[in-house]
């Protein structure tokens, strides 16, 4: 190859540079205002996702191995009455909020951006006061760095076996915090260091407890990097995209312009989503689709003699657990999903229990659902095929489900959603008045106050 016919070198010095000078310079002022309404709905929903895990075992046992070790308790653990450190505060409450599957989603890259955020500040928030307009900008300012960074990388990076989700959380965690703070871009991009160097979570993890780990790890590392960093302790300025940085050793694909073009004027953080089903965001058009034939068959649904789906590859990669055992396991089942949206009409956390997963009856169903892998097949959408014994069959196609940016969930949806899972923990009318206080965070003088009273009494 000649020199003419050579192409131009990747210009990628500044990445982290760019990114950190946006991040100092942001006022709220500057975001607009769907944008930030949409920060309030995201820290909404978080907020209802992370007290009704609460109570699940996965929290239990991180308590169990946390307390003893837990510094200062400044910091309370969402749906409970136990108090940490912020740190250690940080990493429960990004596992309580995830746990149930049940929390946002940026549909682009499938990062669940409030965990890792939210998590982390609001742990910060009970330490120092922020106010709650500074904390909605600080939310919308570490969303849309994970979101960007992790648009820069996927899917190579996601294909690999990366969990998104913590890999890019601990950058928005770390921003997130850096801006309350009140870091220098010096200061801040030794933060973002940290956390690339911090950066992990791992596929091979869905389907256990350490799946919700990870936007936790992210969370606590995030907040750790940005206290680190304001204390002095430096990192390399070019964490992202130096030859050794997080882009180039996480992923074989490397986007900057994802990173860097638009700030401020392209908001990733408004393009988030709010899940009906508590469970992997892939298998959502089978449980609507599987929902709404249950409303038209009636009675029917007990002559069920057989179930076709036809979906995407993707759904069968990250869904396709035969025999789910837990109810963690039914979570990647799009079999178990779509034999219990049939039978009992269920797709919200009740549906994924170890008990509901191994119930014959649903078991007998499950085992006559079968699925294939269609490339044709977008993503998010499925072809469902019900076979009766007497021979018969309807069909169902959902072109996009219930929850994705075609059809979003409205604010009565996900307040229906909020006081369903959080009252089961704290009650209805403690869930009632914490709703309330959340959708006026940005005039709160301190939004810590919301975690105060987010507390079991």
């Amino acid at each position: 190859m000649n020199q003419q016919s050579r192409p131009a070198p990747v210009q990628t010095e500044g990445v982290t540079e760019t990114l950190c000078r946006w991040i100092v310079s942001l006022k709220g002022a500057d975001i607009p205002a769907e944008v930030r309404r949409e920060g309030l709905r995201t820290f909404v929903n978080w907020l209802g996702c992370a007290v009704g895990g609460a109570r699940h075992e996965t929290v239990d046992r991180a308590l169990a191995a946390t307390l003893p070790f837990s510094g200062p308790a400044t910091s309370g653990v969402l749906g409970r009455t136990e108090r940490l450190d912020a740190l250690h505060a940080a990493l429960v409450n990004g596992i309580s909020s995830h746990v149930l599957d049940y929390d946002d989603t940026h549909l682009k890259t499938i990062i669940h951006p409030a965990g890792p955020v939210a998590s982390a500040l609001l742990a910060l928030a009970e330490r120092q006061p922020i106010s709650g307009e500074d904390f909605l900008t600080a939310l919308i300012v570490g969303i849309e760095v994970e979101c960007r960074i992790g648009n820069s990388v996927y899917p190579a990076h996601y294909d690999r076996g990366w969990h998104i989700t913590g890999t890019a959380g601990v950058f928005g965690a770390a921003a997130a915090v850096g801006k309350i703070l009140g870091l220098d871009e010096t200061r801040l991009a030794w933060a973002m260091g940290l956390a690339a160097t911090q950066s992990s979570g791992l596929r091979e993890m869905f389907g256990t407890m350490t799946k919700s780990f990870h936007p936790g790890r992210a969370a606590q590392n995030g907040l750790f990097s940005a206290l680190l960093a304001e204390a002095g302790y430096d990192s390399s300025l070019r964490a992202i995209e130096a030859p050794r940085g997080f882009a180039n050793v996480l992923s074989e694909k490397q986007d900057y312009a994802e990173i860097t073009e638009g700030l401020g004027t392209r908001w990733e953080s408004a393009l988030n989503s709010y899940k009906p089903f508590a469970c992997g965001i892939v298998i959502h058009p089978t449980i609507d689709g599987c929902l709404q034939l249950r409303e038209e068959l009636g009675a029917r649904v007990g002559e069920i003699e057989a179930v076709e789906l036809r979906t995407h590859p993707l759904v069968l990669e990250l869904t396709g657990k035969r025999s789910p055992r837990t109810g963690l396991e039914g979570k990647f089942s799009v079999y178990h999903s779509a034999a219990c949206a049939l039978l009992r009409g269920d797709g919200a956390p009740t549906a994924f229990t170890d008990e509901v997963v191994n119930l014959p009856e649903l078991v007998a169903l499950r085992d006559r659902v079968t699925a294939v892998a269609d490339p044709a097949c977008h993503e998010a959408a499925v072809d469902i095929a019900v076979t009766f014994a007497d021979g018969s069959r309807v069909t169902k196609h959902v072109e996009r489900a219930i929850g994705s940016r075609e059809r979003p969930l409205s604010d009565a949806e996900i307040e229906h959603k909020f006081r369903v899972q959080s009252g089961l923990v704290i009650g209805d009318e403690a869930a009632a008045r914490l709703l309330d206080l959340a959708w006026r965070l940005e005039s709160l003088a301190d939004s810590g106050e919301v975690a105060r009273m987010a507390m079991a009494g």
